[in-house]
């Protein structure tokens, strides 16, 4: 049997782990900071390092290429090999396993069905997940069935954050009324989009299911692209008096949500 020690095998030393922890402070004031680019001192003095303890860690952190050091202002930023992990991690993630636990709090939170939506070409999205409550009377929805951009408040918010190229394209398509309530007028459809990214999300009542009424917001990446849409519904004339909480909890959902997929919401 091999007795290791502090100084060989396979533990390491209080300082390695010390020297480790470092490092990792210094990547992650990149990740932290909203500058694109840091020097030596500046990181120094945020982290309370030595210039030279520093210098010795971005320059590791240079020759694995996670860091680039620009010539002219000799400050460095985060390099290619940040990127592949990035692309790694996201390449990962199945949109359904990831949102799951948000969706079931948000259910039990609510005490309403909570769904899952995603695009589906470019003109419609489909729900791929729901939770729904332990009651009586509640909403449930069909999953895999493709739904309109303009109809509810789930196609609503999907299409509200969509690049502005793409909403005209969209609003410039043949917009069916899928209910009598049903908006399909472009002026009173841009007005609304303009307020769901103003308040970051979605409201609708029987406009794309009559009955029924939803609360509902996207998950962003880092670019504000929406990737899906989490939403909150029920019956409409119960629903009416839940909104301003299951918005509350809706918002909670989908920040914690946008911010795992490297969203940064504006300060303040």
């Amino acid at each position: 049997m091999t007795v290791e020690t502090e100084t060989g095998g396979n533990s390491a030393s209080p300082n390695s782990a010390s020297t480790v922890e470092r490092a990792a402070d210094v990547l992650l004031l990149f990740a932290d900071s909203s500058s694109a680019q840091l020097g030596v001192t500046e990181i120094a003095n945020t982290l309370g390092m030595s210039k030279s303890a520093v210098h010795r860690i971005l320059l590791s952190f240079k020759n694995k290429r996670l860091l680039e050091l620009d010539p002219q202002t000799k400050k460095y930023a985060l390099g290619p090999t940040i990127l592949g992990l990035g692309a790694r991690y996201l390449g990962r993630l199945d949109i359904r396993t990831f949102a799951a636990p948000e969706l079931t709090r948000l259910s039990r939170a609510t005490d309403e069905t909570a769904t899952l939506s995603i695009r589906s070409g470019a003109d419609r999205r489909v729900y791929v997940d729901q939770v729904t409550p332990d009651r009586e009377v509640l909403m449930s929805v069909q999953l895999g069935v493709a739904h309109p951009l303009h109809a509810g408040g789930s196609s609503k918010s999907l299409l509200a954050f969509l690049p502005q190229v793409e909403i005209d394209q969209y609003l410039s398509g043949s917009l069916d009324k899928v209910t009598s309530k049903t908006v399909t007028n472009v002026r009173t459809l841009r007005k609304e989009l303009n307020l769901i990214r103003e308040r970051g999300w979605a409201q609708s009542s029987g406009e794309r299911q009559l009955g029924s009424a939803s609360v509902a917001a996207p998950i962003l990446n880092r670019d504000g692209y929406p990737l899906a849409v989490v939403s909150v519904c029920g019956p409409a004339e119960r629903f009416a008096g839940e909104v301003e909480g299951c918005v509350r909890e809706l918002l909670a959902s989908t920040r914690a949500l946008s911010v795992r997929m490297g969203h940064q919401p504006p300060a303040g």
